[in-house]
């Protein structure tokens, strides 16, 4: 498995420890980054995500499916979890993890509560297909879609 390395923009403050903990997990996917915290916004300026990774994803979904095998999916969805559980404040409303591959800049947001399927669908996208992002996972049709790719697929 090729070396992945990943820009990292972590929201607000970031302990020694959460920065230990980012670092690890994506250290056991292969992947290694620069880590950055952006200054804590408030207000409509906030930032809508809690950890942005920017790295190739094709690649990265790829190494994560052939090292972990069939249970690659749990072992990305246990990753993520935790990862989510960096101290927020209980006033602040638990924001996702995105993916932002660094090539195309599509977009896959993590939400916290996105469901076994969907990160074993992720680990066998297409990601060529979609031409613009956010990709979210929809729990009606059980499926990763882009609604801006569907509303331009609809126009044309």
């Amino acid at each position: 498995m090729a070396d992945l390395t990943a820009d990292i923009l972590v929201d607000g403050q970031l302990s020694a420890e959460h920065e230990a903990l980012i670092r690890q997990t994506l250290a056991e996917f292969g992947t290694d980054g620069r880590i950055r915290v952006l200054p804590l916004r408030r207000g409509t300026a906030e930032l809508q995500w809690l950890i942005l990774v920017t790295l190739p994803l094709q690649a990265f979904l790829g190494s994560v499916g052939s090292k972990f095998g069939e249970d690659a999916y749990k072992g990305l969805q246990n990753a993520i979890r935790k990862l989510l559980r960096i101290e927020r404040q209980a006033s602040e409303p638990t924001r996702p993890i995105v993916l932002k591959d660094d090539a195309t800049g599509l977009q896959i947001v993590l939400d916290p509560d996105l469901p076994s399927a969907g990160y074993q669908q992720l680990l066998t996208l297409n990601l060529p297909k979609f031409r613009f992002g956010p990709l979210r996972y929809d729990r009606a049709k059980g499926r990763w879609r882009s609604e801006i790719d569907e509303a331009e697929a609809a126009s044309t």
